[in-house]
């Protein structure tokens, strides 16, 4: 695979695919709501404190690897930011959201790929997890993911994204407090509740300031 992400770039990409998703209604995002995103407490691992800086940089990465874009609307004054990370790698939706709980939760076992990207897409069972995961090591630009053996202490073998290049199995940060769904779920509710009462702010303000135009 030719284009390779640092970590900022695959946790503002992970987060634009996953607000796409879950709630589509306020997508494509603000600069505030994108790093709100990227700084959830619920379904991220590592947890991380982005500002507006760390995230734009990231952004002017994506857009440079032609995997993600800006536009300003001519009837709102703030910057609105999205990806087009599928229609790259020629993913369905499937596919997709593997990749997007890959990149937002580290390495993942296929139950835990299944139970986390619940929100994103409904897995059946886990052997359509793992036709996914084949797929995503077949795909025709290069894998983007590869298994790691079971390491000691753990039951299953996991998967990691390969966004960021060649990876040693001894550096993998593995998310040893992998918490069940129905907790992940409602702590991610709350985020995205969160985020949309920001949006709603910068809604309010942006109307009061084109009503000044005309007192």
């Amino acid at each position: 695979m030719d284009i390779v992400l640092n970590e900022e770039e695959v946790r503002v990409l992970g987060s634009l695919i996953e607000k796409q998703a879950t709630t589509p209604e306020y997508y494509p995002l603000t600069m505030k709501a994108l790093v709100a995103a990227c700084n959830q407490k619920s379904n991220r691992f590592p947890v991380v404190s982005y500002d507006e800086h760390i995230v734009e940089r990231a952004m002017n990465g994506l857009r440079e690897k032609k995997l993600g874009w800006v536009i300003k609307r001519a009837d709102s004054r703030v910057l609105k930011y999205g990806h087009i990370f599928s229609e790259v790698f020629h993913l369905n939706p499937e596919e997709t959201a593997a990749m997007c709980v890959l990149m937002l939760r580290g390495a993942l076992t296929p139950g835990e790929i299944r139970s986390t990207a619940g929100r994103l897409y409904d897995f059946k069972d886990l052997t359509e997890v793992d036709d996914v995961l084949k797929r995503l090591v077949e795909n025709e630009q290069g894998a983007l993911i590869v298994m790691i053996p079971r390491q000691p202490g753990q039951k299953e073998a996991r998967y990691a994204h390969l966004l960021g290049g060649h990876i040693k199995v001894e550096e993998i940060q593995f998310n040893t407090g992998y918490q069940p769904v129905v907790v992940a779920e409602r702590a991610g509710i709350e985020e995205d509740v969160a985020t949309l009462r920001r949006e709603i702010e910068d809604l309010r303000n942006e109307f009061y300031e084109f009503k000044k135009q005309f007192e």
